[in-house]
């Protein structure tokens, strides 16, 4: 095919995204059909297919990108084909309803990987140390983004400064990732804002390696630390009146160790683990308050029937909480993330 010939496709699948996507209304709900492709879509236009080969509608996810309109109105699917995609990616708050569906390679069903390098001591064009939050190998500003699939990697080497290095950075509200696997060291995923759900996904890192604002629930989830004196969670909540939070539930936390299972970032930090299965990597201490012991009265730490060696409390600092059936009532299932508002699942 000539070039010109691709430019007048793109240019067709531009114009028929555009137009069928005009007059609908966006679904304030996600649903497990948002992560498929449908015959419907297909005929709608609302697919993009990304493959490096050159078969697809684009070489590149940030070329697949380009191609939604802003502000559009309907739900577009993204499919990823297997590959290693190095790319920075940022999703703009203006394009929601985005789906990133990976297509896993065949036989050995690895899944498209999304990958970059940034970490908190690169220079930013005037010199200055970029920090944390701008390390992103993929960044989601936008609502109602659903992803599965697919790993997202920040392949950052560590030199001892400035390491920090994030995965993903979540920004947009309603977000869900299934079957997605998280890769890093220091600050793998910045849950940063917003209500999230990440549910059978593999999250990997070291120190801090998820942390952020946001109401998340991990659902079902394999947690893996990768170094000793580690910790899994910096949450930085820090009104008492603030209804944000982090909970684990039914997750199998594993790895090396000693680890704990979160340091105290905000005053009014909240985490809570649930039905998880915590091997024997975890610190006894269990939490740490990041050095500030007028936190120990504020956070909020709890535990609640988990298993495994890990889960043993005889050790665990004296301000983290065992909850009662009461207190946990709260937190357990999708209530705490208000799934019935806007999960249909």
């Amino acid at each position: 095919m000539s070039k010109s010939s691709v430019k007048l496709v793109i240019l067709l699948l531009v114009a028929t995204i555009a137009t069928v996507g005009a007059d609908l209304p966006r679904k304030g709900y996600i649903e497990w059909q948002d992560f498929v492709v449908t015959p419907a879509d297909l005929r709608k236009g609302r697919v993009i297919v990304v493959d490096k080969s050159g078969t697809g509608d684009s070489t590149t996810i940030q070329g697949a990108l380009n191609l939604i309109p802003d502000s559009y109105n309907a739900r577009i699917k993204i499919v990823i084909n297997p590959g290693i995609y190095d790319e920075i990616l940022s999703i703009p708050q203006n394009k929601s309803h985005i789906s990133f569906i990976g297509r896993p390679s065949q036989p050995d069903g690895y899944y498209p990987l999304i990958t970059g390098s940034r970490k908190a001591s690169d220079k930013d064009e005037n010199g200055h140390e970029i920090g944390s939050v701008n390390t992103a190998t993929l960044e989601v500003l936008s609502d109602y983004f659903v992803a599965t699939a697919i790993t997202v990697r920040n392949n950052a080497v560590a030199t001892g400064y400035g390491d920090q290095a994030a995965a993903i950075r979540i920004d947009g509200d309603k977000a869900m990732f299934y079957r997605v696997t998280f890769l890093g060291n220091q600050d793998t995923l910045l849950d940063d804002f917003g209500t999230h759900f990440f549910y059978h996904c593999y999250i990997e890192g070291s120190v801090d390696f998820i942390w952020g604002t946001a109401t998340s629930l991990y659902e079902d989830c394999t947690i893996h630390s990768t170094r000793s004196s580690g910790s899994i969670t910096a949450h930085d909540r820090q009104e008492a009146d603030d209804n944000t939070g982090y909970i684990f539930q039914g997750c199998k936390i594993q790895g090396n160790g000693p680890t704990v299972l979160g340091r105290a970032w905000g005053r009014y930090s909240r985490v809570i683990y649930a039905f998880c299965t915590m091997d024997d990597m975890i610190d006894p201490l269990g939490w740490n308050n990041m050095d500030d012991p007028s936190k120990e009265s504020t956070v909020m730490f709890g535990e609640y029937m988990n298993e495994g060696p890990g889960s043993n409390r005889n050790g665990r600092l004296p301000w983290s909480q065992a909850l009662s059936d009461a207190q946990a009532l709260r937190f357990v299932g999708r209530t705490f993330i208000n799934g019935s508002e806007w999960l249909r699942l």
